[in-house]
């Protein structure tokens, strides 16, 4: 027995959504009889038409601390602050070579993009790097 009609006509009287709306599947037959909206609100007193309560979601806990850029605590990684501590070392160097003149202008400029790209290990792989070009 379809009762799609029957049910928009609750939903439309009761101002409820149709999954809310359940027919009682004995008194389908007094359902089927229903033609205006004054008997689906007697059927609905009766019990013939039950509506079921809204489902819904407990509501949530809210943080009590705010989470906001500063508030962040995070560690740097650690690769980034060996980096930092490396290219600083290495570019102090670089800076002494260059006052003492022991590398030109154009090879400083190349080194210092060299440093920023990571291509040296350390000081003394730096080193070995300019040995051949200082005899």
């Amino acid at each position: 027995m379809k009762l799609n009609t029957k049910k928009a006509l609750a939903v439309k009287t009761l101002g409820v959504g149709k999954h809310r709306v359940v027919f009682n599947q004995e008194r389908l037959s007094e359902i089927k009889d229903a033609i205006t909206k004054q008997d689906i609100r007697d059927l609905v007193e009766s019990g013939a038409i039950i509506i079921r309560e809204i489902k819904g979601r407990r509501t949530i806990e809210r943080r009590t601390t705010r989470r906001r850029k500063g508030s962040i605590r995070k560690r740097v990684r650690s690769g980034k602050r060996e980096y930092i501590i490396r290219t600083r070392k290495l570019r102090a160097y670089l800076a002494e070579l260059i006052k003492q003149g022991k590398i030109s202008k154009e090879n400083y400029k190349t080194m210092r993009k060299q440093i920023k790209a990571s291509v040296f290990r350390s000081k003394a792989h730096m080193k070995e790097h300019l040995a051949p070009e200082s005899p």
